[in-house]
């Protein structure tokens, strides 16, 4: 693909191929992704990456903890619920989604599964964690390090053909994924990525969601 088909023909895959993905494959990708801008070349990313049975451990820990009502251990900082013209965009692709799939307003238990879904990594065949080293935790740069590095590497994915999500429901209960994932305790959990073939004929993955305008979102100083 060129640059500009994988910008703007990427999109978030929420449903996937019962098909593995190479670890090989999966190598080049990271190879790529880690060929992103890093403050200082310090490089604060690890990831882990998860297939089979860890990854089944996972997700029926997450989904037992929830069920459950165990309160949600993030590690990475939440911040407050998002208001105004930014609540209106979340609630806008949730409508897009819901309608894709057909899932009506009133409709508790599709709504729960969906929900449930982003617990179990969209049932993806491969999960990445992405995480930082903790004595880089003061940082702003390391924070902003791993959304460039994590941007790269969905890119990357579907330049060869895979679908990914970026997601922090695969990682809302931090002991489970921690314990499966074998992470050490001098990384912070920051977010999951879903990787996996993308199933075309789930609905959800035909919904492209919308984004500003260029003259909405910038502003331009000194060009006249």
């Amino acid at each position: 693909m060129q640059f500009d088909d994988v910008i703007m023909g990427r999109r978030s895959a929420r449903g996937y191929l019962d098909k593995p993905v190479p670890r090989q494959l999966i190598a080049d990708i990271l190879t790529l992704a880690m060929r992103a801008p890093s403050s200082m070349n310090t490089q604060p990313w690890n990831f882990h990456v998860i297939t089979g049975a860890p990854l089944d451990r996972i997700r029926a820990g997450n989904t037992e903890r929830n069920l459950a009502g165990i309160p949600h251990s993030r590690e990475f900082r939440t911040g407050h619920a998002f208001e105004g013209v930014h609540r209106d965009r979340q609630i806008g692709v949730a409508k897009q989604l819901f309608s894709a799939m057909g899932i009506a307003r009133d409709d508790k238990d599709a709504r729960l599964d969906w929900v449930m879904r982003g617990f179990r990594q969209f049932d993806a065949p491969v999960c990445v964690i992405i995480t930082y080293d903790k004595e880089l935790a003061d940082s702003d740069d390391t924070a902003f390090d791993c959304g460039a590095v994590t941007t790269a590497l969905v890119n990357a994915a579907w330049s060869r053909g895979l679908g990914c999500v970026i997601n922090s429901q695969g990682i809302m209960q931090s002991p489970v994924v921690r314990e499966h994932a074998g992470i050490p305790e001098g990384q912070v959990i920051m977010k999951a990525v879903a990787l996996g073939w993308p199933d075309d004929s789930f609905p959800a993955n035909a919904v492209v969601s919308e984004r500003r305008s260029v003259d909405e979102a910038a502003v331009f100083v000194g060009f006249d």
